[in-house]
């Protein structure tokens, strides 16, 4: 059963807010079953991926962007992903108290961007299909989205004191 088409602002809104919620979904048991897929959880995959996006980091760094809380979690992830061979924990050259956690951006991508390459060539063949200013503007509104998200994860932690 198809849906009709929306008749109105409102319910073109609607179905944009309905869109996302369904891409945002899709996305999230996506990431979980890429992660499944080479042995990682989520959050162990989520985690490396930050390290990939943002670089090294202090476990407390990571703890702070992926909203885990530093000490026994924080830790046992950093665990897991360096068992896996993903990170590795080096001394902070300034300050050899502190401990780093470096991605192994080679291995990651050895293990886990085999799991990305049949997305990769549907997502890039339907991008073909698009003009330049609608890829543009693809891309600005998924920014927006993603930008909104960052802004929505801190004011949830703020609000809960998470």
């Amino acid at each position: 059963m198809s849906t009709p088409p929306p008749s109105s602002r409102q319910d073109l809104i609607a179905a944009v807010a309905d869109t996302m919620r369904t891409f945002m979904a899709h996305a999230v048991l996506f990431q979980d079953a890429v992660a499944k897929s080479v042995g990682l959880n989520s959050t162990d995959l989520q985690c490396a991926n930050l390290l990939l996006l943002r670089g090294p980091a202090t476990p407390g760094e990571l703890a702070e962007w992926s909203g885990l809380t530093a000490g026994g979690a924080i830790t046992a992830v950093v665990d897991r992903l360096e068992r896996a061979g993903l990170v590795r924990r080096t001394r902070n050259t300034v300050d050899r108290r502190r401990v780093v956690v470096v991605p192994d951006t080679q291995e990651m991508w050895r293990r886990v961007g085999p799991r990305y390459v049949r997305f990769a060539e549907q997502w890039n063949g339907y991008l073909e299909t698009l003009t330049d200013d609608q890829i543009a503007f693809a891309n600005t509104l998924l920014r927006r989205a993603s930008d909104i998200n960052a802004e929505q994860i801190e004011w949830l932690r703020g609000a809960t004191g998470a």
